[in-house]
């Protein structure tokens, strides 16, 4: 599977991909909002139990995180499930999005050992599994989504998955929602925050 680096999602790609969310049985695989510096993972010595040593959200994370559930709400998705990695920065993301409860996952972990995927494969069966009838909310890390289709997103950016059991990975890529910047925010770089 090549690496995509996020090229700009066209308002077609965005549009197809809101109407399977709103059709249900859809996966929304997101990144979480910006948590600057956006691209070198934790501080040295973090801890999962601890926000404080963690690389959280800014303001513009925090409303990316709203505005993508009002969103949610405008374009009518129902959310069944709504799992997030225990770090600070993608719970925080998930329950911003004000869209149900919010369930912790080490299947939305990366893996420290590529040649160990182990919470790839879990994430996989996950994935390929979910039926509906609404849509499965995942909120992770752009080197959690890689791995999974090959897209490495941008910061609050949503990857809408179909699940396709039988299909030689399980998954099939809808589309793309770009995340929304808080209003008068400056463009990020795009493909430049793997974390």
């Amino acid at each position: 599977m090549s690496l995509l680096i996020a090229p700009a999602v066209t308002a077609d790609e965005a549009k197809d991909a809101w109407a399977a969310l709103a059709q249900g049985g859809h996966v929304a695989l997101i990144r979480h909002g910006n948590a600057p510096p956006g691209y070198g993972g934790d501080p040295p010595g973090f801890k999962i139990d601890d926000c404080s040593t963690q690389r959280n959200l800014d303001e513009i994370g925090r409303q990316e995180a709203r505005a993508l559930g009002e969103e949610f709400r405008k374009h009518g998705v129902r959310v069944d499930r709504t799992l997030a990695s225990p770090w600070c920065r993608c719970m925080d993301t998930a329950r911003l999005m004000a869209i149900g409860e919010v369930e912790s996952s080490w299947a939305l972990v990366p893996d420290r050992d590529p040649n160990a995927p182990v919470h790839l494969t879990e994430l996989k069966a996950l994935v390929s599994a979910w039926r509906g009838p609404g849509t499965l909310v995942l909120v992770t890390h752009a080197l959690t989504v890689r791995p999974l289709v090959g897209i490495l997103p941008s910061q609050a950016e949503t990857i809408v998955l179909k699940p396709t059991p039988g299909s030689g990975s399980g998954i099939q890529v809808v589309g793309r929602i770009a995340g929304s910047l808080a209003p008068g925010a400056p463009p990020r770089p795009r493909g430049l925050s793997p974390r």
